[in-house]
Order: structure tokens, then C-alpha cells, then sequence
């Protein structure tokens, strides 16, 4: 990462480029999962529920938003880098900074088929703890809880 990566909490004024990072981010590394919701909804949630009623942290680089970091309570509910930016540490930093927010523990969901996240997840020392046929998300996708614990 260069010097001038700046984590931050996110303003109302970041809710669009949150939105068009997780939009990136989403079609990328879930191409074979239906979106339950349109682009515009996503933008709409983002600007209206998430970042008025979360704990949200963007990491920018020279004023380009490059990832987003969403707490809601104990849970790691959001973490997307913009595509282009993966592998360079990043999200590392998002978790790290999650873990300090956090210090008691987190959970989180992700697909099971989002085979790369759960590795990450993994080797920040989540451990999986709950797998389910995806009943209860929009998606409908199976998915897996994960715990961290200090």
C-alpha cells in the first residue's frame, strides 16, 4: 500500500462510491449469485440504511474510495474491495481495523460458494461454525457463519 491510504469512517457523502464499490465488488466475485436487489436499491440502501445506521469505515487512496468496512454491532456485516485493488493488503487492514472496533469478537455470513473470502476469513482466524442452505438470505444462496474470538 502506498502512504497516503487513509481508513476512515465514512460520511453521507461517501454512501454512492460505498454503493458502486460493493456493486464492483459483488458482480466480480459472485458471478454465478443473483442479486436480490437492483443497482439502484443498492444505492438506495446504502445512502438511507447503511451508512446513517451502521458503523461504516471507507479506505481511500488519493481520493479514490478502495474499499468499505460495515460494523453493525458484533457483526462484520460488509467488507468489498474495489476489484482492481485486491492483493495489495487491503482488506488485512479492513479486518485489522475491524478487530480493534471489535475487541471482544465478530461474526459474519458469506456465500459458501465465495471460496476466496472464506480463506481470507480463515486465515484471519474466523472458523466457521454454522453452514445453511441459504433459507434465510435475499439471495437464497447457502451460506456459512464465521466466529472470531480473541
Amino acid at each position: 500500500m502506498r502512504s497516503d491510504l487513509v481508513l476512515r469512517p465514512a460520511a453521507g457523502s461517501d454512501a454512492s462510491g460505498m454503493a458502486e464499490v460493493w456493486l464492483r465488488s459483488f458482480t466480480a466475485a459472485l458471478p454465478t449469485v443473483r442479486r436480490a436487489h437492483t443497482d439502484d436499491e443498492v444505492r438506495s440502501w446504502f445512502a438511507h440504511v447503511v451508512v446513517p445506521h451502521s458503523e461504516c469505515w471507507v479506505a481511500e487512496e488519493s481520493g479514490e474510495l478502495l474499499g468499505l468496512l460495515v460494523l453493525d454491532g458484533p457483526e462484520l456485516d460488509q467488507l468489498y474491495l474495489d476489484p482492481p485493488h485486491r492483493g495489495r493488503g487491503l482488506g488485512d487492514q479492513l479486518v485489522d481495523l475491524a478487530k480493534r472496533r471489535r475487541p471482544d469478537g465478530l461474526e459474519l455470513w458469506t456465500f459458501q460458494v465465495n471460496e476466496p473470502a472464506r480463506r481470507f476469513y480463515e486465515r484471519h482466524g474466523f472458523t466457521a461454525v454454522e453452514h445453511t442452505d441459504g433459507h434465510r438470505n435475499e439471495e437464497r444462496e447457502p451460506d456459512v457463519r464465521y466466529v472470531w474470538r480473541p
